[in-house]
Order: C-alpha cells, then structure tokens, then sequence
C-alpha cells in the first residue's frame, strides 16, 4: 500500500445459488477484482462487517433473509449505507426494487455489461 493506493477493490457476491456465485467470483476475479460471498442476507451480513467489499451483487430471492431484507439493514449502517449494491435477479418485476440500487440485471445477464458497470462504479 504504498503512496496511499488502494488495494484489489473487492466484492461482495450474495446469492444462493452455488453456481451463479461461482461464476460471478470467475468473472470478477478474471478482471482484476478480490471476491468474497455469502449465500444469503444474514451470512451477507456477518461476511460485510468482516470484509468491507468495495461493492456487493445482491440477489434477491433467498433462504432465510432476502435481498431487500439485507439491503435495508444495510442501507441503517453509516459505514455501509453507500456501498454500491447491482441487484442480479431471476425475479424480472421490480415490486421488490430497491431503489438505491445503481443497477438491476436480470438473470441471465452479460457478463461484459456487468464489468463494464463494476468498473465504472468502482474503478
């Protein structure tokens, strides 16, 4: 960390789905980014205060907590109410929306679109 530069940025990949979590972290980590996961809100939570990721791709359909569910917890902690959040859902409505959300895209979604969003949102 010399001359004040920042580290790998990292994210955080909340999803359930095992193999949707093992491509997006291929996908990041092919572009440079660190990767760290959670397979739903709760775990999300515990991995967020322990990680401090630089951006988080949320799903929104979970076990045990859903992605808005986390997205507002989230949303009450200063330390993490600006951490930029791109929900990737199978859910194509948007009744769940969240409406800080820099982004939705709808599984399945392009990969390209999305590193191209990552980078444009956190460098």
């Amino acid at each position: 960390m010399e001359n004040g530069e920042k580290m790998t940025k990292k994210i955080l990949v909340v999803d359930d789905d095992p193999v949707i979590v093992k491509y997006l972290i291929n996908i990041f980590n092919d572009n440079g980014y660190e990767t760290c996961f959670a397979n739903d809100g709760a775990e999300a939570f515990e991995v967020l205060k322990k990680e401090k990721p630089d951006l988080i791709t949320l799903d929104l359909e979970m076990p045990k907590e859903w992605g808005p569910k986390f997205f507002r917890r989230l949303s009450k902690k200063p330390e993490f109410k600006d951490t930029p959040v791109i929900v990737i859902s199978g859910m194509a409505s948007r009744h769940l929306s969240i409406d800080k959300a820099i982004t939705w895209l709808t599984k399945p979604f392009d990969p390209e679109q999305l590193i191209g969003i990552v980078k444009n949102t956190i460098g």
